[in-house]
C-alpha cells in the first residue's frame, strides 16, 4: 500500500480523537509559531495537517493566511466540515508534500509535526528539503516535530525515523540556522508516553 493509500484509509476509519498523535492543543507548536510569526497577516503553511486542531487554534489567535497540506482527502473532509465557515479564507491542499509543487518564497513559515519521521527514504527527505526551500521566503520559519532519539520506531503501522537536533540539521542542510529545540513528551489517547523533538529553524 503507498502512503496516499495508506493514510486515506487511517483517515477514513479511524475516530481522529483516538489516533496515537491526536492532542486536544498542540501546545509547543502553537507557541513557537507565534514566536516565530507574531504578525496575524503572515503566510502560514502546514503540512500533514491531518484532522488536527491546530487550524482551529490558528484561527482563534487572529491569524488569516492559512494553508493547509495534507496527503489525505478524508482528512481534509473531515477538518474542512469541523471547521465550517470559520475556514472560508483557508487555502487547502490534497498532496504528498514531496511532490506537492508550491508557490515560490510564498511562506513566512513552514510548521511540520509528524511528517518528516515518515520519510525513510534518503530521495524522500531530500525532494522535501528541496521544497521547502523553495516555499519558504528569505528568513522565513522552519518548525519541525519528529519522534526524538528515545521515540518509537513504528507508528500508524509505519517505520518511522528518530532525530536528535544534530541529525535533524544535517538532514535539512546548510541554509538553515537553528534557533532552538526542545525534547517534549506526548501521551497519546491510550496512555503511551512517546518523546519528540521539536525544532525552530531560520532559513537564509
Amino acid at each position: 500500500m503507498d502512503a496516499r493509500s495508506h493514510w486515506e484509509q487511517v483517515h477514513a476509519t479511524k475516530d481522529p480523537r483516538q489516533v496515537s498523535w491526536f492532542s486536544p492543543h498542540l501546545v509547543r507548536s502553537l507557541e513557537l509559531i507565534e514566536r516565530a510569526a507574531p504578525d496575524r497577516l503572515a503566510s502560514l503553511l502546514d503540512v500533514g495537517a491531518g484532522q488536527s486542531t491546530l487550524v482551529e487554534d490558528l484561527l482563534g489567535l487572529g491569524y488569516e493566511n492559512i494553508t493547509m497540506l495534507e496527503i489525505s482527502q478524508a482528512a481534509l473532509d473531515g477538518l474542512k466540515a469541523r471547521v465550517g465557515q470559520a475556514g472560508r479564507a483557508i487555502r487547502w491542499i490534497c498532496g504528498d508534500v514531496t511532490e506537492t509543487v508550491l508557490p515560490e518564497a510564498s511562506f513566512d513559515l513552514w510548521h511540520d509535526r509528524a511528517v518528516f519521521h515518515f520519510l525513510t527514504e534518503a530521495v524522500q527527505r531530500r525532494a522535501y528539503v528541496e521544497r521547502v526551500e523553495r516555499a519558504l521566503k528569505p528568513g522565513g520559519s522552519l518548525i519541525v516535530s519528529t519522534f526524538g532519539p528515545a521515540g518509537p520506531e513504528r507508528c500508524s503501522g509505519l517505520a518511522a525515523m528518530r532525530y536528535d537536533a544534530s541529525s535533524l540539521g544535517s538532514e535539512l542542510g546548510d541554509r538553515f540556522s537553528l534557533v532552538e529545540s526542545s525534547l517534549d513528551l506526548h501521551e497519546t489517547p491510550s496512555g503511551t508516553v512517546q518523546q519528540f523533538l521539536s525544532c525552530w529553524y531560520r532559513f537564509r
